[in-house]
């Protein structure tokens, strides 16, 4: 048989192995993936044209508003660590065919190469295992990426014509910021990191108050956008609330969506930056001082349970979101009277509300437009007394300026 035969009988494979497979009632799944990987072990001259589909299944995610956080996010929740590798190498040989690609995808890409590891072009080392557990794990994970709905889009899909201004590392603030928060995560003594977290939290209201006065004197036309948040478990809901939180605190607004383990952030690209950093760092702050509080409760010989993490952290969630609001409304106030003192002295006249004002209508208009649809949900699950009083204390010591 020529090569060519063999390519075209490995395609019937591919073709047959997936009708068989993907078309199987759900109650049968199981057994048309069995029928299905028997046929692809089989037959290793399908294995180029197997591989061109599962590019070509990455392709489609892309365009119903996936991005790659957002399926390797999805496959590590509802399979195994055979289909993340298989899908990080899918996803490396999708977005090798783009000269450029959309903000935000740089940073995934970096991290989705720990899930794959070294990679080649024929993807020879997902065959460690035998051939028949390989396409098995193949089979599944397009079966799951097939039936992936269309959701909100928050940026470009790769290979769109769309203009993007040119870049030169991020801003020099940022760097300052990422850094502070680093050192303030480090450091052993709570007194150091609590005076460069203040600092990282001072340099970010700054920042995004001086990146909306610019854009408004030189007429930038900036408008807001959108990034996605993992929201994993356990206590989902808690950890949304603070997210919620941290966004509503910088002048953003987050939407949960509880199904695919995520939050969409809606609000201009300064403060998503600062709802990322902030969001990171508090949570692991409060997950540290959850778990410390636990350590106390049973050195006690009080046994902790579900309900004490999770009241811990709904109140955590709660108290931090009052603190940072306090904060926001006291940097904006000193802000906005230091813009009044110059606007005085220029003949301008203060603009600073006018302008934040202006923004919060632009992010709440893309935030309605995305999600015509929004429902509030009751919050259920604070029923331990004590974690609802530990976790309050963890968030006034948080490290977030008084």
């Amino acid at each position: 048989m020529s090569d060519t035969d063999a390519t075209a009988a490995g395609a019937r494979t591919v073709e047959r192995a997936l009708h068989t497979a993907l078309s199987a009632p759900d109650g049968e799944r199981s057994r048309g993936i069995d029928s299905g990987a028997s046929l692809l072990a089989a037959d290793p001259a399908a294995d180029a044209e197997l591989r061109l589909r599962g590019v070509g299944f990455v392709r489609l995610a892309w365009e119903r508003g996936w991005q790659p956080a957002d399926l390797v996010r999805l496959v590590r929740r509802d399979l195994d660590a055979p289909h993340v590798r298989l899908l990080a190498e899918l996803i490396t040989a999708e977005v090798r065919r783009y000269e450029r690609l959309p903000p935000r995808w740089t940073a995934q890409l970096a991290d989705l190469a720990e899930s794959a590891g070294p990679d080649d072009e024929g993807g020879s080392r997902s065959h460690r295992t035998d051939r028949f557990s390989y396409a098995t794990a193949v089979l599944e994970l397009y079966a799951r990426l097939i039936r992936l709905p269309a959701i909100e889009p928050v940026g470009p899909v790769p290979g769109t014509p769309v203009h993007l201004p040119p870049t030169e590392g991020e801003p020099r603030m940022l760097t300052r910021i990422r850094a502070l928060l680093a050192k303030a995560e480090a450091t052993g003594y709570p007194q150091e990191a609590e005076a460069l977290t203040a600092k990282a939290q001072e340099l970010m209201a700054r920042h995004s108050i001086d990146e909306a006065l610019l854009a408004d004197r030189t007429h930038r036309g900036d408008v807001p956008g959108a990034c996605r948040i993992g929201v994993d478990a356990p206590y989902e809901t808690a950890k949304a609330i603070l997210l919620d939180a941290v966004a509503s605190a910088n002048r953003c607004r987050a939407v949960w969506n509880s199904a695919y383990g995520f939050s969409t952030v809606v609000g201009f690209e300064p403060d998503l930056e600062a709802v990322e950093l902030l969001h990171t760092s508090l949570l692991l702050q409060g997950t540290s001082a959850m778990t410390r509080a636990e350590a106390a409760q049973r050195a006690g010989g009080r046994k902790r349970t579900k309900t004490f993490r999770q009241s811990f952290l709904m109140a955590y969630a709660h108290r931090i979101g009052e603190r940072l609001a306090e904060a926001t409304e006291r940097t904006t106030r000193e802000a906005s009277a230091s813009a009044s003192g110059e606007g005085e002295r220029d003949g301008a006249g203060g603009g600073l509300l006018p302008v934040l004002a202006a923004r919060d209508v632009a992010v709440a208009d893309r935030t309605d437009r995305m999600f015509p649809e929004t429902v509030a949900t009751r919050v259920r699950g604070v029923t331990d007394a004590e974690g609802w009083h530990h976790g309050t204390s963890a968030a006034d010591a948080a490290r977030v300026p008084d």
